[in-house]
C-alpha cells in the first residue's frame, strides 16, 4: 500500500506523443490504491483513446464540457472535478498547455478544471529539446511554481524529433516516486518511527493447547495504518491475528508468546519515537510446558502459571524520549485502575476500553474510548469504527508531542 492509497487522483491528458505512458500511470496509481478520474485535451484523443483510460481507471473519461450528441446530458462541472481531487497529476504536460495554465486561459474542460483546483498540481513536461529550453519555456515553469504548482522534472533521452536530451515526460514510475516522496514530505510524522503491538498472546501448555484471549488485533493494526498514513515508519509486532495490512511502510513481526512480544518490543523500542503497546498480552503463562501432548487421563487436571514479564512497565522503566501509549481493558473502576496504570508504568497517555459498553473490546470493529493524558486529563469518545479510534489517538498523540 502507497501514501496515495485512497486518494482522489485527477489526471490531466494533453496532446504530446508521451500521453502513451500515461495508461501505464494510470495502472499504477490504481494499483497504489487511488482513485482515479482523468480528463482529456480533445487533442490528446489522437495520441491515446478515452477507451483506454477509461478501461483502466475505470472511471469516465471527460474531455468536454458537455456530450453535443446528447442534448439531454448534463454538462460535466469542472468545479466539482477540481474540488474531488485530493491532487492532478497533468501528464503529460505539453508546451501549449503549461502556457496556458500560466496566464490563465481556459479553452477547455482540462484547463478550466485546473483553475478551478483546490488541491496540489503537479506537471510533467513533455516536449523537444529545444522547447524545453527555450527561455518562454523556463520562464513559463517557474511561473507555475510561483503558483505552488510542482514540476516533475523532465528526463533525458531520445526524443520524437530524433534528437537526444532533455524533454521527455519523466516515466510513470518516476512519476508516482516523486509524488509520493513529496506527499510523505508534508506528513506529520515523516521520518518517525511508531512501534505497535497488536493482538493476543498464546501460551503453550503442550505441542497443541495453549492459553489464549479473543482478542482479534483489529485495534492495533487500526493504528499502524493510521501511523503510516501519517507518514512514519511502522513496525508492527502482533501476536496471532486473521487481519492483514500490506504498506511499504509497515513491517509485521509476528510473535506467538508473551516472551517472543517482550523481546520483540525491546529489540525495537530503542530507536522508536512513539510506542502503543495495544496488545492483549497473557498475564500468566505455564510454568512447566510439555513437548508431548497430555493424555486426558485425570477427571480433575491443574496446571501451575507463572506471572509473564510485564512488557508495558519494562518499557516505561527504560523510556528516554520515546512517548509511550499504554492501553486498559477494565470492567470497574475504570477511570481510577487507568490513572493508576498510568503513574505505575511511566506513561504519556493511556486507552482506556471498559467491557461494560456495548460494541467496545475484543472482535469488534467498533470501540469506544477514553484517552487519559500525565496531567489526568481525560478526553471521552463515543463508540465509533476502530479506524476512526486510531485517527482519534493519533490527534490526541500530534496535540502533545508537537504542543
Amino acid at each position: 500500500m502507497s501514501v496515495l492509497s485512497g486518494k482522489n487522483i485527477l489526471i490531466g491528458v494533453t496532446a504530446g506523443i508521451a500521453a502513451y505512458k500515461t495508461a501505464h500511470l494510470v495502472r499504477l496509481l490504481i494499483k497504489a490504491g487511488a482513485h482515479v478520474q482523468v480528463i482529456m485535451t480533445p487533442a490528446s484523443k489522437d495520441f491515446v483513446t478515452p477507451l483506454t483510460l477509461s478501461t483502466l481507471s475505470k472511471n469516465p473519461v471527460y474531455s468536454a464540457f458537455f456530450d453535443k450528441e446528447n442534448e439531454n446530458e448534463l454538462w460535466n462541472n469542472h468545479v466539482d472535478l477540481g474540488l474531488w481531487a485530493d491532487f492532478f497529476i497533468v501528464a503529460p504536460a505539453t508546451a501549449n498547455t503549461i502556457a496556458k495554465m500560466a496566464h490563465g486561459q481556459s479553452d477547455n474542460l482540462l484547463l478550466a478544471t485546473y483553475l478551478s483546483a483546490k488541491c496540489k498540481v503537479y506537471f510533467a513536461p513533455a516536449m523537444d529539446l529545444d522547447m524545453y529550453k527555450h527561455p518562454a519555456t523556463k520562464e513559463t515553469i517557474a511561473t507555475l511554481e510561483s503558483y505552488g504548482n510542482l514540476c516533475v522534472p523532465a528526463e533525458s533521452g531520445e526524443l520524437a524529433s530524433g534528437l537526444v536530451g532533455e524533454g521527455r515526460m519523466a516515466e510513470p514510475e518516476n512519476i508516482v516516486s516523486f509524488i509520493e516522496k513529496d506527499v510523505l514530505s508534508q506528513l506529520p510524522l515523516r521520518n518517525k518511527k511508531v512501534l505497535i503491538t497488536a493482538g493476543p498472546t498464546y501460551e503453550a501448555i503442550d505441542p497443541v493447547r495453549f492459553i489464549g484471549n479473543h482478542s482479534s488485533g483489529k485495534m492495533g493494526f487500526e493504528l499502524a495504518k493510521r501511523a503510516a498514513a501519517l507518514g512514519a515508519s511502522v513496525t508492527l509486532i502482533s501476536g496471532m491475528s486473521n487481519e492483514k495490512v500490506t504498506h511499504t511502510l509497515i513491517h509485521r513481526i509476528n510473535v506467538m508468546s508473551a516472551q517472543e512480544m517482550y523481546d520483540a518490543a525491546h529489540q525495537f523500542f530503542k530507536d522508536s519515537h512513539i510506542v502503543i503497546l495495544s496488545a492483549a498480552v497473557a498475564d500468566y503463562a505455564p510454568k512447566n510446558v510439555s513437548d508431548k501432548k497430555i493424555k486426558k487421563k485425570e477427571v480433575a487436571f491443574s496446571i501451575q502459571l507463572e506471572k509473564t514479564k510485564d512488557i508495558l512497565m519494562s518499557l516505561g522503566a527504560i523510556k528516554q524520549q520515546q512517548f509511550l501509549v499504554g492501553f486498559a481493558l477494565e470492567t470497574d473502576n475504570e477511570i481510577e485502575n487507568a490513572i493508576g496504570k498510568l503513574r505505575r508504568k511511566n506513561l504519556d497517555l493511556i486507552v482506556l476500553n471498559s467491557l461494560q459498553d456495548k460494541g467496545a473490546g475484543f472482535q469488534n470493529t467498533t470501540n469506544k474510548v477514553s484517552i487519559i493524558d500525565k496531567s489526568e486529563n481525560i478526553s471521552e469518545f463515543g463508540l465509533k469504527s476502530k479506524a476512526l479510534v486510531a485517527e482519534d489517538i493519533f490527534n490526541e498523540i500530534l496535540e502533545r508531542i508537537y504542543e
